[in-house]
């Protein structure tokens, strides 16, 4: 299995990348949210998956900007009726932390508005990604309002690897992020310590 694709970015669209690794050419299928997280200099690293079409077994490469996004399209593909180019739109169409929200939240209307996604869809999505996404500590039911913080995302990893319950320290974050938005990382570890 392919894990990530470094190399020399030779060439970007909003649904492609190429990159030369080894003088190896790489042809990924991407999202619209990991095109605009490629940088524009030609070093370039994607995450990848591998998938087997099982209709005529071609290959295709999907490319990711971050383990994130690519673990997020594995949990949408898992849903049966979506497949790979779905995923992709709707990673295209929303952030991670976006379909995270929604799926915690239920929200099937939100679902629908994305291309090629019908309620049955969507109502299915949720009830089999509900628990990975939520249990799993990804998403909380409260509103999105710092998920872009990186900040919190720094903090939440370096507190989860010190074996903090992932579910609580999020929350923790969030709440103190709103408080005080111009802590610094090493100030809201500090707190969240203190707090738990």
């Amino acid at each position: 299995m392919i894990h990530y694709v470094k190399g020399k970015l030779i060439e970007k669209s909003p649904v492609h990348a190429i990159i030369d690794s080894g003088g190896i050419a790489y042809f990924l299928n991407i999202s619209l949210n990991t095109f605009s997280k490629i940088p524009d200099h030609p070093d370039c690293t994607l995450y990848a998956h591998f998938h087997v079409n099982g209709n005529d077994f071609s290959f295709v490469l999907y490319g990711f900007h971050d383990e994130v996004e690519r673990d997020i399209f594995r949990k949408l593909i898992s849903v049966s009726g979506v497949g790979p180019n779905t995923a992709r739109m709707i990673l295209s169409g929303m952030t991670v932390d976006e379909i995270r929200h929604v799926i915690a939240t239920k929200d099937v209307g939100s679902l629908k508005r994305i291309k090629g996604i019908g309620e049955k869809t969507a109502e299915r999505m949720i009830v089999d990604l509900h628990d990975k996404i939520y249990k799993a500590g990804e998403a909380t039911l409260e509103k999105i309002t710092v998920a872009h913080n990186t900040t919190k995302m720094e903090a939440l990893a370096a507190l989860s690897s010190l074996g903090l319950d992932k579910t609580k320290t999020e929350k923790l974050l969030d709440r103190l992020l709103q408080g005080q938005k111009d802590l610094s990382l090493e100030e809201l570890i500090k707190q969240v310590l203190k707090q738990l």
